[in-house]
C-alpha cells in the first residue's frame, strides 16, 4: 500500500523523486471564471443558485439568522463544546503573543520613521465542508483575526442538504462561541466571489459587503477562485491537498508513525503521507502496521487510496543529514520529529509549515489543540511561506515624520539620486523648499 523509495548509495533529484500530490489550480481558473462573473453581475441570486446546483440544496437565505447561531450553541453536544473551548483557549494565548510590537527610529534631529501595525478591516473566512466537517477551521481562521484586531469578520460554509440548506450545526456553533455573528450559507467559488465583490438582492439591498481579504481551505476551485480574484482580494494561500511527512530513525515507535500517516490520509484521497528514515526496519514494520491498522478502519477506501498514490511513500536515506535535506526539499506542510534527540533534529529543520518534535506531538494534536494554527502551506511552499497566523492580518505600516531640519540635511543627497535616476523633478521638489 505504502511504496517504498530507497535513495541509499545514489544520487536523486528532489523535484521528481519525492511524493506529490498532482493539483493544476491554473488548469481550474477557465472554470471558475463564469461562476465568478455570473456572482459580480447577479449577486445573491447566483450564490444561491449555485449552492443549490453544487451542493443539492438552496439555503432558505444567503445569511444565517442570529438565532440558528443560537439553537446550534445550545445543542452542542457538551464534550464538543468543552473541546472547542479548550481549543479557542489555547489558540487565544498563542496568536496573542503573536503581535508585533511597532517601533519608532531616530535617524537624527528632526528625522523619525515610525513602524505601526494596523489590521485589515474586513475579512472573509472559509470554512469547507465536504467529505468532513470543520469546526476547528473556524477557530484557526477567527482567533488570529480577532487577536489582530480585524474589526468586521465574515464566515462562509456550504450548504448542507441534511440541515436544510444551513451550514453545518457544529460550524454554527463554533462561531457562535467565538463571537462571530456574520455567517453565510455559501460554499466553493461562489462564496470566494461573494466576499470579493459583495452582493445584494434583486431589489439593490446589501446581502454581505466586500472584504479586504479572504483566508481558509478549500478544494480547487476556492484555489482557483482566489487565484482568479488576487488583487480584488488579498489572501491567505492557495490551499493544496494536505500531507504529512514523518522523519524517523529507528528508534521510532512504528505503530504510532503508521498511525500518524493514516490519520492525513483520511482527509483526501489525494492526501499525501510520507515517511523518511535512516531505518529499513523502520520502514518494513510501518508497512506492516499500515496493513494490519487500515482494514475496518472508518474511510478505509479513502486512505487505500490515498496511501496507494504516487504522493504517498516511504523514502528510505542513509543518515540522518540526508534525510534532513530531503525534508527540507519536500518542505512538508505537518513535519513530525521522531529521532534520539527529536528537538536537537527539529531545530535543524528549515522547510516546513508546522514541525511536531518527539512522539507525543502528533499532528492531530495541531489540528485541534495545542495552540498552534493548522491552516498552513501545502505542495512546497512552506520553502518561501508561512501558516496562518496573527501577523497575516496585519499590514505594517510606516509613518515618515521628518521636519525642516531633517529633510534639508538630505537635499543635495536626493537630488544626487533623482538625477542619476533620470527623474530630476524629485529632487527639484526637495529643493524647492529650501530657495
Amino acid at each position: 500500500m505504502l511504496a517504498t523509495t530507497d535513495l541509499r548509495g545514489r544520487p536523486y533529484d528532489p523535484a521528481t523523486v519525492l511524493p506529490r500530490a498532482e493539483t493544476d489550480v491554473a488548469a481550474a481558473v477557465p472554470k471558475v471564471m463564469p461562476i465568478l462573473d455570473r456572482v459580480r453581475t447577479e449577486g445573491a441570486r447566483a450564490v444561491l443558485d449555485l449552492g443549490e446546483q453544487f451542493d443539492g440544496i438552496r439555503p432558505p437565505s444567503l445569511a444565517v439568522p442570529a438565532e440558528k447561531l443560537t439553537e446550534a450553541l445550545e445543542s452542542l453536544d457538551p464534550e464538543v463544546r468543552s473541546a472547542l473551548e479548550e481549543s479557542i483557549d489555547r489558540a487565544r494565548k498563542v496568536h496573542a503573543a503573536q503581535v508585533p510590537a511597532g517601533s519608532e527610529v531616530d535617524l537624527g534631529e528632526g528625522a523619525l520613521v515610525e513602524n505601526r501595525w494596523v489590521p485589515v478591516n474586513r475579512v472573509g473566512l472559509y470554512v469547507p465542508g465536504g467529505r468532513a466537517v470543520y469546526p476547528s477551521s473556524v477557530v484557526m481562521n477567527v482567533v488570529p483575526a480577532q487577536a489582530a484586531g480585524v474589526a468586521s469578520l465574515a464566515v462562509a460554509s456550504p450548504p448542507q442538504k441534511d440541515f436544510g440548506g444551513l451550514p453545518h450545526p457544529v460550524i454554527l456553533a463554533a462561531c457562535a462561541l467565538l463571537g462571530v455573528d456574520e455567517v453565510y450559507a455559501a460554499g466553493g467559488a461562489q462564496a470566494v466571489a461573494m466576499f470579493a465583490y459583495g452582493v445584494a438582492d434583486d431589489d439593490g439591498t446589501r446581502v454581505c459587503a466586500p472584504v479586504d481579504m479572504v483566508t481558509g481551505p478549500g478544494n480547487i476551485f476556492v484555489a482557483a477562485a482566489k487565484r482568479a480574484l488576487l488583487g480584488t482580494i488579498g489572501i491567505d494561500a492557495e490551499a493544496g491537498p494536505t500531507e504529512i511527512a514523518v522523519l524517523a530513525d529507528g528508534t521510532a515507535d512504528a505503530r504510532w508513525v503508521a498511525a500518524d500517516l493514516i490519520s492525513q490520509a483520511e482527509h483526501d484521497p489525494m492526501a499525501g503521507s510520507v515517511l523518511i528514515t535512516t531505518s529499513p526496519e523502520l520502514a518494513r514494520d510501518v508497512v506492516a502496521e499500515i496493513e494490519r491498522q487500515v482494514p475496518g478502519s472508518f474511510h478505509e477506501e479513502q486512505i487505500r487510496q490515498a496511501l496507494g498514490g504516487p504522493q504517498s511513500g516511504i523514502l528510505l536515506v542513509g543518515t540522518l543529514d540526508e534525510a534532513l535535506a530531503v525534508a527540507d526539499a519536500y518542505a512538508a506542510e505537518h513535519l513530525e520529529v521522531h529521532t534520539v534527540n527529536p528537538l536537537q533534529t527539529a531545530r535543524r529543520v528549515t522547510n516546513a509549515g508546522a514541525v511536531f518534535v518527539g512522539p507525543h506531538s502528533p499532528v492531530p494534536l495541531g489540528d485541534y489543540s495545542s495552540g498552534s494554527n493548522h491552516v498552513l502551506p501545502t505542495g512546497g511552499s512552506a520553502r518561501y511561506s508561512s501558516g496562518l497566523n496573527t501577523v497575516s492580518f496585519l499590514r505594517l505600516q510606516q509613518l515618515i515624520r521628518y521636519t525642516e531640519t531633517g529633510l534639508k540635511e538630505l537635499d543635495t543627497k536626493i537630488a544626487a539620486l533623482s538625477t542619476a535616476e533620470g527623474l530630476p523633478a524629485h529632487g527639484e521638489a526637495v529643493s524647492l523648499r529650501f530657495r
